[in-house]
């Protein structure tokens, strides 16, 4: 193949032509190459196989437009570069759009999550000051002081079984009036 494109006049003109031969001999004597160029530029072998390969398609597409009296090589390396800097230019714009749509997004997402948080919390107090006096003394030392079933019933000086009683009672009274299941689960948790 070498012996058809001495000179890069007669492989320019069999470009323009649109001669597959051409082609297959800028591939097999510039891909490599200019692949290792490219990785020198990006340090990233994918990134420098796709800019390569831009390269040489564009080559191919635009053929009709090469000039006739250039060096080949020069212009594939010059072109691997401004293929680099097109890359770098389109992935630094691309950067902090990014992680302007990420703190946004997250920003909202947070406010949500806090929103509905608050939202449950201000609900199940609510409902917690409805429960019966007795029924709502034990289950805030339950789940807001954290003490035993055995505590409770020592310092109430009622039973465990009372004690267990009324904390259920609790429990099924906000589960009826709020229907939130594991939601509301974890809300008691925190």
């Amino acid at each position: 193949m070498e012996n058809l494109f001495k000179d890069d006049i007669s492989l320019i003109y069999a470009l323009k032509t649109g001669d597959s031969r051409a082609y297959d001999f800028l591939v097999n004597s510039y891909h490599h190459k200019l692949c290792v160029y490219a990785f020198s530029l990006t340090n990233d072998q994918g990134l420098s196989e796709d800019i390569v390969q831009n390269v040489i398609m564009r080559i191919w597409t635009q053929r009709q437009k090469l000039k006739d009296d250039f060096g080949i090589k020069s212009y594939l390396y010059k072109s691997v570069y401004n293929e680099f800097i097109d890359q770098y230019r389109k992935q630094k714009a691309v950067l902090p759009l990014e992680k302007k749509y990420i703190d946004a997004l997250s920003t909202i997402l947070e406010e949500e999550n806090e929103n509905s948080i608050e939202k449950l919390i201000k609900l199940v107090k609510k409902e917690i000051e409805k429960l019966p006096p007795k029924c709502k003394k034990v289950f805030l030392m339950s789940k807001q002081e954290g003490l035993t079933n055995i505590e409770i019933a020592e310092h109430l000086n009622i039973s465990i079984k009372s004690v267990e009683a009324h904390i259920t009672k609790a429990f099924s009274i906000i589960y009826l009036k709020n229907i939130m299941g594991k939601q509301l689960q974890n809300i008691f948790l925190i």
